[in-house]
């Protein structure tokens, strides 16, 4: 009885062997594709990022080496009067590689005595190299190891109508074309007649 059974059950069980080896090849083949999508997927997104990356870093470098700083003393003359006050130094790139047009900055002033001037007229600016020439047109770009000096005239017509005093801090902001704003703040000393060095 029992062989009977086992061989009912055998003949039952007999034509499903295909099916069953066509349902293994379906789900093979839909692992296979979910797979291959999460991998593109996975890969473009690395290769969106690392270019991204890249980007970021170039335009750090760029913003790096555009940046400018002040290689002297900070002078001024004559911060006391509204009519001939004058402040000078010396400007130089922080890092080699990189240049900037001189022409292209932008300088804006304000201090303790409510003066602002928000971009001084070109006029007022004069850059000279170390032999005194003026710079300018193509000659006023500075790069690699280059140092120009820069003079600012501040008149009661630029929007320096009330002269600082003894102890008055006042700020001066340049701003290239590409990298970092270069932002002095000087305060001024006790007495402040004639020619000053700030530091």
């Amino acid at each position: 009885m029992y062989n009977k059974m086992a061989k009912a059950l055998h003949r039952m069980h007999r034509g499903e062997k295909g099916i069953t080896g066509l349902e293994t090849a379906i789900i093979l083949i839909a692992f296979v594709t979910v797979a291959a999508v999460l991998a593109y997927t996975v890969l473009s997104a690395g290769i969106f990022s690392a270019e991204r990356g890249e980007e970021a870093v170039y335009a750090g470098l760029e913003s790096a080496q555009s940046t400018m700083s002040v290689k002297s003393s900070f002078l001024v003359q004559n911060i006391g009067n509204a009519s001939s006050a004058t402040m000078q130094f010396t400007m130089a790139m922080a890092l080699a590689g990189s240049s900037v047009d001189l022409e292209q900055l932008v300088f804006n002033y304000w201090d303790d005595q409510s003066n602002q001037i928000n971009g001084i007229d070109a006029a007022n600016i004069t850059f000279s190299d170390s032999t005194g020439s003026t710079l300018t047109g193509e000659d006023a770009v500075i790069s690699g190891t280059e140092q120009v000096l820069v003079a600012i005239s501040l008149g009661a017509e630029s929007g320096y109508s009330t002269p600082l005093t003894a102890y008055d801090n006042f700020t001066l902001q340049i701003i290239p074309p590409t990298g970092a704003t270069l932002t002095l703040q000087r305060s001024l000393p006790g007495k402040i007649t004639g020619l000053v060095s700030l530091h």
